[in-house]
Parts: structure tokens; sequence; C-alpha cells
């Protein structure tokens, strides 16, 4: 049973069980959900296995980082795929995650994973990332303006 108070003393299924629905919107304001799970241990094996794997599936800046914040990497990128619908000409290169000292990490898109973003208008895409114990995770929520651009 959950420790957080409820609108209702007792939740369940239908119309009595109070609180406030969040239905999904209906306006296109967001292009796609993205989301994808890492095991640390393995990409890292594998990565140990096949060193050119490295160099195909991170960018420059993201090698050295270390083996749960590489993973994390890779699987925000497999979200970005899914978040815009899995371009044919995804490419891993196209797509890294940056991070600013004391700033949220953000992604910057390029080549042919950038044209796929821009043909579906997305404004912005909504990163978050976690790792705990051999598992590293990402979502990536990609938004249109809400504001038409002819506007």
């Amino acid at each position: 049973m959950s420790t957080f108070p409820t609108a209702t003393p007792t939740p369940g299924p239908d119309e009595t069980f109070g609180g406030r629905a969040f239905a999904p919107q209906e306006d296109g304001t967001i292009v796609g959900v993205g989301v994808d799970v890492v095991d640390i241990p393995r990409l890292d094996a594998m990565i140990s296995r096949t060193p050119a794997l490295l160099d195909r599936l991170l960018t420059p800046g993201e090698r050295e980082l270390s083996p749960a914040s590489r993973a994390a990497r890779v699987a925000a990128k497999e979200a970005v795929g899914k978040a815009l619908g899995a371009p044919g000409d995804f490419s891993w290169q196209d797509v890294t995650v940056e991070r600013a000292a004391g700033r949220r990490p953000h992604l910057r898109l390029r080549g042919a994973t950038l044209a796929a973003a821009e043909r579906q208008d997305v404004e912005h895409l909504h990163l978050s990332l976690s790792h705990d114990g051999a598992i590293a995770t990402a979502i990536v929520v990609a938004e249109r303006s809400s504001v038409p651009r002819s506007l």
C-alpha cells in the first residue's frame, strides 16, 4: 500500500477513484516517447571484446566517460530513435548527449536524425538519464511547439 496521500480513502479503477486524470493530449504536441535500458557490464564487455564498437556507438566526447555513463548515452541514442519513430537512416554518431557543469544533460542532433526531427517539427527533446546497479536507463520525449510555426 502506498504511503502517499490519496484523494479518496480506497483507490479503485472506476469513477469513484477520485484524484485527477492525466489523459494523453490530442493536440499533437508530443511527437513520441522513447525509453531504453542498457546492461552496463554487458556493454562494457562488448566494448572490451570489440574496441571499434566504442567509436561506432559513441561520439568523441562520450568515449572517455565511465561505463555507467557510456551505457546511459547508448540508451539515450536508442530512446531518441524510438521517440522519432525509428528513422531508417539513424546514425549513432548523429546523436550526442552533452552536459554543461551544473546543468542537466541534453541532446544534440545532426545529420539524418536532425532531419527526421525537423520533418516532424520537433522543437524540444526532453531527456532523463539514470543508472543504478547494472542498469542504465534513458527516456526521451519529443515535443512540437504548441504554437503553429506560421504565426
